[in-house]
């Protein structure tokens, strides 16, 4: 007879379901791992925008072409993680990727932003995980040590300032900021067409 953590009986299929889950998790968990011993850790940092991509696929995240992961970021996972063309990560990013992380095309986001999408529920008796989606549409921009928590869509051409702890929805084009943030004001553009470019070799 086999139970789970809090002592409950598994049937066979529950069983043949988390064993497979567990080694999908293990080989996730190894190209992470790979990942973050050449991106993440200081002085060992590959400078190759190209080769952090790849690590990252390898991981099971979907990054578009074009798109930069600065040095210096972390992620507790990749699977979840979804990412367009010509998006820039800047350095010592922080993203979550236990639950669903959409980011779109022409995104850019500033350096040491925290983006969590999983927090544990404090009123269940097992402090169980609750994950929820993160989207970030095309053409948003970041600033530097935003807090995004779970749940969270952030609108087309939207803007967040930077330090801004983001807890609600921004609507397409919102200028938010403050903690927690709040609109303060709106985007003049409404059809941005523009490119981010190509990132530097050593960022």
């Amino acid at each position: 007879m086999i139970k789970d953590r809090m002592g409950h009986q598994l049937s066979v299929k529950e069983v043949i379901k988390k064993v497979t889950n567990r080694l999908y998790n293990y080989f996730a968990d190894f190209g992470l791992f790979i990942f973050q011993i050449g991106v993440a850790i200081p002085g060992v940092g590959i400078p190759s925008h190209h080769a952090r991509r790849f690590l990252m696929r390898l991981g099971g995240a979907k990054i578009g072409k074009g798109t930069s992961i600065h040095m210096g970021c972390k992620f507790f996972s990749l699977k979840n993680l979804s990412i367009g063309e010509d998006t820039i990560v800047g350095h010592g990013c922080f993203i979550d990727g236990r639950g669903k992380v959409n980011i779109g095309n022409h995104v850019n986001i500033a350096s040491e932003v925290m983006i969590y999408n999983s927090e544990h529920d404090v009123n269940s008796e097992d402090f169980g995980a609750v994950e929820e989606p993160i989207a970030i549409h095309d053409y948003v921009f970041i600033g530097p040590r935003v807090i995004v928590l779970p749940g969270v869509t952030i609108g087309k051409g939207a803007v967040v300032a930077a330090g801004a702890v983001v807890t609600k929805d921004v609507p397409e084009y919102g200028i938010v900021g403050g903690v927690p943030a709040k609109v303060i004001g709106e985007r003049k553009i409404k059809n941005p067409n523009y490119k981010l470019g190509r990132a530097r070799l050593f960022q």
